[in-house]
């Protein structure tokens, strides 16, 4: 059929610009359609954002040429330790650590900051022929295979890929229902410049009220991803910078010295919500629109990526067949693919959370222990930091090499 364009893509977030790279590579046409203006999307100023890149999502931007813009400023992640125990009293004895030493890949992944990967996704847009962008421009209505936009304009495609985050308003518009949860948990996100060296190790300390991650970046400086409940978020976000700094210190401690904020404080509520449905009529959903889960593992990007290198196969051998990369058959592929293992994932982020947001003696108990034995078990080990590698199951082939 004749089409303004083979991909329509809602979302110009991370997962939308990534997927329109691979699929022009395959010699697709892609539109990409953002709420925010150019200007916008692209601003330089570091503002504290940052995200945990998995092994196998590094892969997947150097196989389009994205990550030798990244590169420079990513910092590699050498070694994990997760840790229980209670603000101001310092971890449990017991303690989970991954060190990338055991595994022949490299490095587990990748410390990089929000702007770096915009600014290398929008260049590499802008440079390839096959991709346009439509910025500031809204999403109103939908049918099979087009999408009017606020400006009046309707756009025709073989597929439209939901890429809008978990208020995905392609599912909404495509009736697909969501289930889920909220924690009562609020996530605070900021980075800061500490003293001491991290040495590339990332930090996960399990508290009563939710887990803090200390994520290291390039220099003297990290990003923290701190869950509290959402009644004392809410008061810390309140909070000016320095008190801010006086109620983080008991649960960061002091082994990296004197610590200072560095960039914006986020916030946004934690919960859990799928997506019933990957697919519709001409239409597929990736990213936080298909699967928002808890940070706790820092897999939630990884997630969405990793749908796009599936998704990418799936249409890559479609198209090669001379199939309707848009019909559900093709569709079908997808949704079976991505379906168990994000399913899997988020029943493990829920569990994780419940197992470990308490202060229940006998939980405690079974959970440092666990960790223990694990750790005590090279080859359990190595298949945990596989895991957070991201090079465990089906990988495609974007993410293999």
């Amino acid at each position: 059929m004749k089409t303004d364009t083979d991909i329509a893509i809602v979302g110009g977030g991370l997962n939308g610009p990534t997927l329109a790279l691979a699929l022009a590579q395959i010699g697709l046409r892609v539109t990409v359609i953002d709420t925010l203006p150019a200007p916008t999307r692209g601003l330089p100023d570091f503002d504290g954002r940052s995200y945990a890149l998995a092994l196998a999502s590094m892969r997947l931007f150097k196989n389009i040429s994205i990550w030798s813009d990244v590169a420079e400023h990513a910092q590699p992640m050498l070694e994990i330790k997760v840790t229980d125990g209670r603000a101001g009293e310092g971890p449990a004895p017991w303690m989970l650590h991954f060190d990338h030493a055991e595994i022949e890949e490299g490095p587990m992944g990748y410390m990089c900051e929000d702007r770096f990967l915009r600014q290398a996704l929008l260049a590499g847009m802008d440079a390839n022929e096959k991709i346009t962008q439509l910025s500031g421009e809204t999403v109103v209505s939908q049918s099979s295979g087009s999408v009017t936009l606020a400006s009046g304009k309707t756009l025709t495609a073989q597929l439209v890929i939901g890429a809008d985050g978990r208020a995905s308003g392609t599912a909404q518009r495509a009736g697909i229902k969501r289930s889920g949860w909220g924690y009562g948990q609020t996530a605070i996100v900021c980075a800061l410049d500490h003293e001491k060296p991290h040495n590339g190790i990332a930090h996960q300390f399990f508290m009563p009220t939710g887990p803090l991650a200390i994520l290291p970046l390039p220099g003297n400086r990290c990003s923290i991803v701190w869950s509290e409940t959402d009644a004392r978020a809410a008061e810390v976000m309140d909070m000016n910078d320095a008190d801010f700094l006086d109620a983080l210190r008991p649960a960061f401690g002091d082994f990296l010295g004197e610590i200072s904020l560095t960039g914006k404080r986020f916030s946004y509520p934690l919960n859990l919500t799928l997506a019933n449905r990957f697919i519709a009529d001409r239409i597929a959903l990736i990213g936080d629109a298909a699967h928002g889960v808890h940070p706790i593992a820092g897999q939630g990007l990884n997630a969405g990526l990793r749908d796009v290198a599936a998704l990418v196969d799936v249409l890559s051998d479609a198209k090669q067949r001379g199939e309707d990369i848009g019909g559900a058959a093709v569709l079908a592929r997808y949704e079976q693919w991505r379906r168990f293992d994000t399913t899997t994932l988020a029943a493990a982020t829920d569990t994780f959370n419940r197992l470990f947001s308490n202060d229940n003696p006998l939980l405690r108990a079974v959970r440092d222990v666990g960790m223990g034995m694990i750790n005590a078990a090279p080859n359990l080990r190595r298949k945990f930091i596989r895991e957070a590698a991201g090079l465990n199951g089906d990988l495609p082939s974007l993410m293999r090499f």
